[in-house]
């Protein structure tokens, strides 16, 4: 029994001990495989009912599996879409059957890396036919609530739809100094006006003018202005409403706002200090300042001067690029300098990375042995940034596989010396009856 046990231990050797050589085989000849990651092996004694007055070789079994929670080194690229996760975490990817499924019925895989690029239709996909997904963004670039449990909120990523964009114009901020002395006896009384270029919601360029006039008293300061609005994309132009200006002179709050009064088509909030009206492309707010408030509009002595007028809103463009920031937030660049958010990119974790079921491709899709997946925020909670411009390489340690094969090949000789051994000891039992 006992040189049995010990044949079959050696015969078990050396398959356990080829099934390492074979996952030495296949880290090597990927050393070079992006997002590869590494295979192993994990031997385990069996253990046989034992005797007092003897002893049976239980032999050897193996198990084996990939490091998936290993990352290996980024490299920098050229291209804004090459993609990796720095540390723990996959990004979620579909095949060419998820594009035009269902969200429930699509085919969710998880990918460490990838160099994407838009197809014919202008999806984001690897040479292998994975799919980027992501959450899409609104107009204003907000997320929402999403399921972080599953991908029933994720798309495919596609660019093709962001070829051309324009972004109207929603709010403004004033910064003008208008002059004390204008609002004195003897000033003339001439209007000052300000055009304001704004974008409509075709991404068209028009024109919002302020008029200011000062009203000039028979003696001594009014501090008062009389403002009108005009907005060019009317027809016909006409004024929108009317403001009444008010400045305090006191020591303590000369120059600033001490009253607003809109009427007409424009309406004004004192807790925000901003103007509300509607212009041919829709509603706009404009922020002039609180009462008592050192910004937006002030009468201070000096000259008439615009210091800052800012507004939000961009005119027609083309895409220029796309880029993902650490974030995983990708954004369409144009042409007009306006960036806009398009998707978020999530990194996918499970409780047990190396339970995961690997694909081909580099491509893992979750089992039972890996955990419920679940998407977080790039940069958050266990899981690493995504990082454009970058792809990861091979987990493959060449020396260590190096080193294992030389273990592998001297374990793989002394199992083939037992069965030899064995082999020798059955002739001679063989023998004992000639």
């Amino acid at each position: 029994m006992s040189i049995s046990s010990s044949l079959n231990a050696g015969v078990m050797g050396l398959g356990v001990n080829s099934a390492r050589l074979s996952t030495i085989s296949d880290n090597i000849a990927n050393s070079s495989t992006l997002g590869y990651k590494r295979s192993q092996v994990d031997f385990s004694s069996m253990v046989l009912h034992q005797r007092s007055s003897a002893y049976a070789a239980g032999g050897v079994r193996v198990d084996s599996f990939k490091d998936i929670a290993a990352t290996g080194p980024l490299t920098s690229t050229g291209n804004a879409t090459d993609i990796a996760v720095t540390e723990r975490g996959l990004l979620p990817v579909t095949n060419e059957g998820g594009i035009g499924a269902v969200p429930s019925e699509r085919s969710l895989m998880l990918l460490p890396t990838g160099s994407f690029y838009p197809d014919q239709n202008g999806y984001l996909r690897t040479q292998s036919g994975m799919f980027l997904l992501g959450w899409p963004a609104d107009s204003s670039g907000d997320i929402g609530n999403v399921s972080r449990n599953s991908g029933l909120n994720l798309e495919p990523v596609n660019i093709a739809t962001s070829q051309f964009t324009a972004s109207p114009t929603t709010s403004m901020e004033l910064g003008i100094n208008l002059p004390a002395d204008a609002t004195t006896t003897g000033g003339s009384g001439e209007p000052y006006s300000l055009p304001i270029e704004y974008f409509d919601n075709l991404g068209r360029a028009q024109t919002m003018t302020m008029e200011f006039t000062p009203n000039v008293p028979a003696s001594g300061s009014s501090n008062e202005w009389d403002v009108q609005f005009f907005d060019s994309a009317g027809d016909p132009v006409t004024s929108l409403g009317d403001l009444n200006l008010v400045f305090d002179d006191t020591a303590s709050n000369g120059g600033r706002i001490a009253s607003a009064t809109a009427s007409g088509g424009v309406s004004y909030d004192a807790a925000t200090g901003k103007l509300s009206m509607t212009l041919e492309h829709g509603p706009i707010d404009v922020f002039i300042g609180r009462p008592d408030d050192s910004a937006g509009i002030t009468q201070l002595a000096g000259p008439y001067s615009p210091t800052a007028v800012t507004k939000d809103g961009a005119p027609l463009g083309d895409l220029a690029s796309v880029e993902i920031d650490e974030n995983g937030y990708l954004q369409a660049i144009y042409d007009t300098g306006l960036r806009r958010t398009l998707y978020q990119i999530p990194v996918g974790d499970v409780p047990n990375m190396n339970g995961l079921t690997a694909l081909d491709g580099q491509a893992y899709s979750v089992s039972s042995s890996s955990g419920s997946l679940y998407l977080w925020n790039a940069g958050t909670g266990p899981v690493g940034a995504v990082a454009g411009y970058s792809l990861m390489e091979s987990a493959t340690d060449i020396a260590a596989e190096l080193t294992d094969l030389i273990e592998t090949q001297r374990a793989y000789s002394s199992n083939a010396k037992i069965v030899q051994t064995v082999d020798e000891m059955l002739q001679e039992t063989t023998n004992l009856k000639r």
